[in-house]
């Protein structure tokens, strides 16, 4: 009966992950195709990635994506950091407080966010562009960022802090020379999933770029509504190639980081 039981798990899992993932090998795979019509494949090329490279308007939509991912990323670790330390300090019923309201936009719906942002932008008259998606980037990607910095500081402790101040130290040294360098790894893993989280939004982008800051994203939607062609395969394929990559480096840094500190 277990062994009938554990068969048929199994085979229910990698049903499932066919399930999610063969669509994914598909379009990658036809993102190879000499032919335009992605119902016959008429053999492998390489043609459809070189004439991006050669597309002003892919270019444009990668430039405004990197730019926006790397500032909003920049900002989200540090402001996510920062508050992951101050929410340290507090008293366990106001930190379980703050946390509830800071982890609250990874629980609500994207579309919801959006929207919200979209009508708090029109409320203070403030145009619609590269500065607003920067902030909605920031104000989405902080939580995540956040989530796991306190779960290096909650494995981390207090000792080494308190030790490192017993002997002298200022709680500005402590901070410098103690605290950061433990939950570096953390850092980086939270900003390499902030970027990947930037460069892969779609939803709140929609409702808060201007006409002159399209994403990747963006202008992928804006082929796909014309008819899904190679270009759109071979972009996706690369937008998917650079996300997983990130999620593995991110995932790297965090395992590195669980295994920082051995008391």
């Amino acid at each position: 009966m277990k062994t009938w039981r554990r068969n048929v798990l199994s085979g229910y899992s990698w049903l499932m992950l066919v399930f999610l993932y063969l669509p994914i090998a598909i379009l990658m795979l036809y993102s190879f195709n000499d032919s335009r019509i992605n119902a016959v494949w008429s053999g492998f090329t390489w043609k459809w990635y070189l004439s991006l490279f050669d597309n002003r308007q892919v270019m444009a939509a990668l430039a405004n994506s990197m730019t926006i991912g790397i500032i909003s990323s920049v900002l989200a670790t540090v402001l996510g950091t920062a508050a992951a330390l101050a929410i340290k300090h507090y008293s366990l019923r106001w930190r379980t407080f703050v946390n509830g309201l800071i982890y609250l936009p990874i629980v609500i719906p994207e579309i919801m966010m959006g929207l919200a942002l979209l009508v708090l932008f029109s409320q203070v008259h403030m145009e619609l562009g590269k500065g607003t998606l920067i902030m909605a980037h920031v104000t989405f990607s902080m939580p995540y960022v956040m989530v796991i910095i306190n779960a290096r500081l909650a494995d981390m402790g207090k000792e080494l802090e308190e030790a490192a101040q017993d002997l002298g130290a200022t709680p500005w040294g402590t901070l410098r020379h103690v605290t950061l360098p433990l939950i570096m790894p953390g850092i980086v893993a939270g900003f390499l999933m902030s970027f990947t989280l930037s460069l892969d939004d779609f939803i709140i982008s929609f409702f808060v770029a201007g006409p002159n800051s399209t994403t990747l994203p963006l202008y992928i939607y804006g082929l796909v509504k014309r008819g899904v062609s190679p270009e759109v395969n071979a972009l996706s394929t690369m937008l998917i190639v650079c996300t997983v990559l990130l999620v593995i480096i991110a995932e790297l840094f965090r395992r590195k980081d669980s295994k920082t500190i051995t008391y």
